[in-house]
């Protein structure tokens, strides 16, 4: 990078030490949330949303859970004010949501805001003017005094208008672009205008210090919040809010951060839509706090769902690797990962812990509507044994032993491999099916009778080809027997038959699934699987298709 030098730190450190944030472990109770989504992150649209798709997307955030919506700037657009006057006029607002309404420190606009407001039983009026050193020099070209009197005079007619207005209003004021002001200035333009103000313990007004632009690395962003909160005049009676932006892709980092050093409150959106890189994400700010067990106030019980709809109504895109919210965000194609997976998920079955530890799932997919079967564990070149197998027990009921998951995981692997492409459950299953269970070529089961006297003698009616015809066997077991028939007939040779078996079903129409492997004079081990309603005849046909396998010369 050629042009390094251009650059230099545009952030302003706190003029005392502000470190205590950093002796606090986690985040321990959810913040006020305040979705922005139909302020900042409709404004950030290629295509802002219509009348109805914003009603629609205001319907989800309520029934998420959000408590305070900022629904736009009314004084900026005639669609905003009417989305605005329709919540109102409709009665579309809940009573216990308050809704945001943002306005520039401007005497018309704040105006033409609380017009807007006739009729809402509550709001917040959000008031805010840019405060940082390039603001002040480049855009407006005043001093830090007059910045200081557009903050005060705005927070001065707020008032006026809320006593000419009926509702119940509370206040906001943001010294805009906050991450480029110095600290000190910011502290003085808050201060005075919550001289203005005068907060108390029945009308506490919001304080909220926007990373407008990400400028400094997370742990700067905290000591400069926790600098505000210590020094803020009427602290008990100022709800601390941060509103972060993603700049330098530390946008939840400084929320979590900031939270630590004292923010009660978060200004953020789903899937952090936004400007530019976006705001902070709430879906990931919340979950954090929910892996950490501590419940974050909001319902993602159905993030799927949520995804599609956010997707649906402002045409952006949930990445597959997004936290959470993401497509493969659970999903482990790694063989270690997924054998990892597989059995964590088999010890927490037979061990029930209370809490939730399974190798590289940070929380549970179930409990934000994903399901364990195409979520966790999807197969291509990439996968193992465990995974596949895995696959196969949780869809299908198929709990193969170690060595046949070994064998058929490399057949699967193959297959991807060779067809370069992920492979579905259904395509895994069906693969199984056709070179493992119930294998008729060359000699096809057809019925079998048993005679126990010293030994098992068996006489098996196969099929080969067009042509039925009888062999006869004898053994220490019905297997046994049935093996040598098969060896004799068709010439072959094998040593160490492998069997298990296990119920396919419960209830009345229970199968059984058993399966066979045969080890042949080289060391290479044939399996092969039999399903059927009675037990000993799916075990013959785990026979027959591992005996057909080894005399076809199949194995991959």
């Amino acid at each position: 990078m050629r042009n390094v030098e251009k650059y230099a730190r545009g952030y302003f450190m706190p003029p005392e030490m502000s470190l205590n944030w950093t002796k606090k472990e986690y985040i321990t109770e959810a913040p006020i949330w305040c979705s922005v989504d139909l302020r900042d992150g409709n404004q950030a649209l290629i295509v802002p949303m219509n009348l109805e798709e914003k009603l629609e997307y205001f319907k989800m955030l309520v029934d998420i859970g959000f408590k305070e919506i900022e629904v736009g700037f009314p004084a900026a657009s005639e669609t905003e004010f009417t989305f605005l006057r329709t919540l109102i006029e409709q009665d579309l607002i809940p009573d216990d949501v308050t809704i945001q309404v943002l306005t520039q420190s401007r005497e018309h606009i704040i105006r033409k805001t609380f017009e807007s407001l006739k009729g809402a039983k509550k709001a917040v009026v959000h008031l805010y003017n840019s405060t940082s050193v390039a603001q002040r020099e480049q855009v407006f070209r005043k001093s830090k005094q007059e910045i200081i009197d557009i903050a005060v005079n705005g927070a001065k007619l707020l008032q006026q208008c809320a006593e000419e207005t009926e509702g119940n209003f509370q206040f906001q004021y943001s010294p805009e672009s906050f991450t480029g002001t110095e600290i000190e200035f910011a502290l003085d333009i808050c201060n005075s205008v919550l001289d203005v103000w005068q907060p108390t313990a029945e009308n506490p007004v919001i304080i909220n210090l926007p990373a407008t632009v990400s400028m400094s690395m997370p742990h700067v962003y905290a000591s400069q919040i926790e600098y505000m909160s210590n020094h803020l005049k009427f602290r008990e009676h100022v709800i601390l809010s941060l509103h972060p932006h993603n700049d330098r892709g530390t946008g939840v980092a400084d929320a979590e951060l900031g939270m630590l050093a004292g923010a009660q409150r978060v200004e953020g959106t789903l899937f952090g839509n936004g400007e530019r890189t976006g705001n902070v994400d709430i879906v990931t700010l919340a979950l954090n706090m929910y892996s950490h067990g501590v419940d974050p106030k909001l319902n993602f019980e159905n993030l799927p769902a949520i995804a599609s709809v956010y997707e649906r109504l402002t045409k952006m895109r949930v990445s597959e690797r997004h936290p959470y919210g993401g497509e493969l965000v659970f999903t482990a194609f790694s063989g270690s990962h997924q054998d990892a997976i597989a059995k964590g998920m088999k010890w927490r079955e037979e061990k029930e812990p209370r809490h939730w530890s399974v190798p590289y799932l940070l929380i549970d997919p179930k409990d934000i509507g994903r399901e364990y079967e195409g979520d966790i564990i999807r197969i291509n070149s990439q996968s193992g044994k465990g995974g596949i197998g895995y696959v196969l027990q949780l869809k299908y009921g198929l709990d193969l032993p170690a060595k046949m998951r070994e064998n058929f995981g490399y057949f699967v692997k193959n297959v991807s491999d060779q067809q370069q492409k992920e492979l579905m459950p259904d395509e895994i299953y069906d693969i199984f099916l056709q070179e493992y269970v119930n294998i008729k070529t060359p000699v096809e089961f057809v019925k079998y009778g048993i005679t126990d006297n010293e030994d098992f003698q068996t006489i098996v009616t196969i099929r080969a080809g067009h042509e039925i015809k009888e062999i006869a066997g004898t053994g220490n077991g019905r297997l046994d027997a049935i093996s040598n028939a098969l060896q004799t007939e068709l010439g072959l040779n094998y040593t160490d038959l492998i069997y298990t078996e296990h119920a396919l079903e419960t209830g009345s129409k229970s199968q059984a699934v058993s399966y066979i492997g045969i080890t042949a004079a080289d060391g290479s081990v044939y399996w092969g699987c039999g399903i059927d309603v009675d037990i000993m005849t799916s075990s013959v046909k785990a026979l027959f298709s591992a005996v057909n396998r080894f005399s076809s010369n199949t194995l991959v």
